[in-house]
């Protein structure tokens, strides 16, 4: 059975807990519950707001030395991220395509802050392949794990 108790393996146990996140005006958008489960071995969100829900598979493996993230949502979307921890920051990146074999790129960076919050700041190519922000959310903690 793996041990899941490294260091790299804790290094984005910063997201772990009850939150309400807020988007860039302050405004509550839903709820994000992140879990520690399976021995300690993944990271599992469950995101619920009025209008998307979503759960992702957050875990690192050891055979490549990256995160992994698996993420689904009510609107069948299906995202899988890869990335690294950078010494401040969880930085994961991935790809979609659509019915018509347009790429989109994504990357998502959570950043801890200093007062308990996370910061994630979602970010997509747009049809001309330029970064756009997708989501900029401020994790707020309900509680903590």
């Amino acid at each position: 059975m793996p041990d899941c108790s490294a260091p790299e393996n804790r290094q984005f146990d910063f997201w772990i807990g009850e939150w309400a996140p807020q988007n860039v005006q302050g405004v509550t958008v839903g709820t994000s519950s992140i879990q520690l489960i399976l021995k300690s071995c993944i990271i599992f969100e469950n995101w619920n707001t009025p209008v998307s829900a979503g759960k992702s598979f957050n875990l690192y493996d050891v055979k490549d030395g990256k995160w992994h993230q698996t993420w689904v949502d009510n609107s069948g979307m299906l995202l899988l991220l890869e990335g690294q921890f950078n010494g401040k920051s969880m930085v994961l990146e991935g790809k979609t395509i659509d019915q018509a074999a347009k790429e989109t790129k994504h990357r998502i960076t959570w950043t801890p802050n200093a007062d308990g919050s996370v910061r994630q700041l979602w970010e997509s190519t747009d049809a001309k392949g330029a970064w756009t922000v997708a989501f900029d959310g401020l994790y707020k903690r309900i509680s903590s794990p």
